[in-house]
């Protein structure tokens, strides 16, 4: 029986080749990134949510109501994603990317809340599918860390 000596390992690796956490910058899988995880989550649905009040909104009288409250729990939702992002960050010891992608969703969230009031659904709806699809792609992107 040979003895084999340990084969070198690329940063960021573990032995058996399997990518870590710190490689991801996603630092420790701590309650900060679960947190982060749950508040990505909560923003997709909150967005997918205004989606469908928005075909309430044109076709029936409540829908306008249900449409504004949304907004503002879609808007609380972008800014517990920005608290998730620096806690996660800060005393999770991960990376300091989430905060950019967070506080780039509350920029998004800031204009489209804008444009929503001033009713110009040709902005509105469509920066409503791009927020919906970048949610989406940072859920699973957090996911996969």
């Amino acid at each position: 029986m040979a003895i084999q000596a340990p084969r070198p390992t690329a940063p960021g690796t573990t032995a058996t080749g399997a990518t870590t956490a710190a490689e991801h910058g996603g630092g420790s899988t701590s309650g900060g990134s679960t947190f982060l995880r749950v508040s990505i989550a909560l923003q997709t649905l909150t967005i997918f949510l205004q989606a469908l009040s928005s075909g309430l909104l044109m076709t029936t009288s409540y829908g306008e109501v249900l449409h504004g409250v949304g907004a503002r729990v879609m808007y609380g939702a972008t800014m517990i994603y920005v608290l998730a992002a620096v806690l996660a960050w800060k005393p999770g010891g991960g990376s300091p990317r989430p905060i950019l992608h967070a506080t780039g969703f509350l920029v998004l969230a800031s204009v489209q809340v804008a444009v929503g009031i001033a009713h110009i659904p040709a902005v509105h709806l469509p920066l409503g599918v791009l927020m919906f699809g970048l949610s989406v792609l940072a859920l699973t992107l957090t996911r996969r860390r």
